[in-house]
């Protein structure tokens, strides 16, 4: 990596935690202040809060990295992405496919009240984990007996949601490797299981319970259409990921899914963002060189290299934390049988 490059991603990152730490300071302000007294409006607020930090993620995707996210569903799906509360089971191919969701998520204008399952671990990630956690996300320790209790309070908290939301579910329970996709292999060849070839076996008990062009299949399926039993909520979660796979095989064959393409665009919102965020730090950075002056120049000098050791450190934890070979694997966890689920997705 070249000297310009390493100085923009420092640039970057300074932005991204300075005003990460405002957006947290904000959404732990109006926590202890509306939450204990409305959920709802407390969930209004953070939502447009917690999108003035996500959006410069989607400014990573749209306008540094030059992104373009091509979806492929039907009509009715694509119209209704957005206007309702939706499950979304992905499965798990690369390091960023959480923040390509986001994208889509963003386009259908609901960044801000997008949720998931997550390791419980994420929780602590500077800036991107404490938003998470303000912003009503479900951690799990991935072992059933501590997470049993975890996901149906969790699920029970958006019942009562007061807007569309999505609630993003990898069941496949990590994120896609080579040696992943192996072990899978020889445990669905044990278990009497298609053999998958693109994606990882599905862990049924949480759900009962770079090319510069990325591709994103979307299949919408209604509450009323799947199994009520939690064996059949199980064998409708396998089946998925076995199409799944199969229709992957296909696009690598066809470089196209049946499904008609959408046009989602490339809204300059998140470019707005990242430009305020930017011109408020040049403003603060100023005025801290301002103050700073009236000090001797070692005193200033230590002040910056051990202002830019915590934000290098910060972004090497959120960096590592999104790579696929220290991704821990799933175990069995959680389940949900009893109905939470029905009142949490009807619109």
């Amino acid at each position: 990596m070249g000297f310009p490059a390493s100085l923009a991603i420092v640039l970057i990152g300074i932005v991204f935690f300075a005003s990460g730490l405002v957006v947290n300071l904000v959404q732990a302000v109006t926590f202890l202040l509306f939450r204990p007294f409305s959920k709802g409006l407390y969930r209004r607020i953070n939502k447009v809060v917690a999108e003035m930090l996500w959006l410069e993620l989607i400014w990573l995707v749209d306008w540094w990295a030059n992104l373009k996210v091509e979806v492929y569903a039907d009509d009715e799906t694509f119209n209704l992405l957005g206007k309702e509360r939706a499950m979304l089971l992905s499965n798990h191919r690369s390091d960023v496919d959480w923040l390509i969701g986001w994208v889509l998520a963003e386009r259908s204008g609901c960044l801000g009240s997008s949720l998931a399952l997550m390791k419980r671990e994420n929780k602590w990630l500077p800036i991107i984990g404490w938003s998470m956690w303000f912003s009503d996300y479900v951690f799990l320790t991935r072992s059933w007996d501590k997470d049993e209790s975890t996901l149906k309070s969790g699920f029970e908290r958006l019942v009562d949601f007061p807007m569309p939301f999505w609630l993003a579910v990898f069941a496949e329970g990590t994120r896609f490797t080579q040696a992943k996709l192996e072990a899978a292999q020889e445990f669905a060849a044990a278990k009497g299981l298609p053999i998958p070839r693109n994606v990882l076996i599905p862990r049924t008990k949480g759900f009962v319970s770079a090319d510069s062009v990325i591709n994103v299949k979307i299949k919408r399926h209604p509450m009323h259409e799947l199994p009520e039993t939690a064996d059949g909520i199980s064998q409708w979660c396998k089946d998925l990921f076995i199409a799944k796979d199969a229709a992957l095989d296909k696009f690598l064959v066809k470089d196209t899914f049946s499904e008609r393409k959408h046009d989602i665009g490339r809204p300059k919102k998140s470019l707005c963002v990242a430009i305020v965020w930017s011109t408020l730090l040049v403003w603060a950075i100023a005025s801290l060189f301002q103050w700073l002056s009236h000090l001797g120049s070692w005193v200033v000098i230590a002040i910056l290299v051990t202002l830019l050791v915590i934000i290098m450190i910060g972004m090497h934890i959120l960096i590592q934390s999104s790579e696929s070979e220290h991704s821990t694997r799933a175990r069995n966890v959680t389940v949900v049988c009893d109905g939470v689920q029905d009142r949490l997705i009807q619109t």
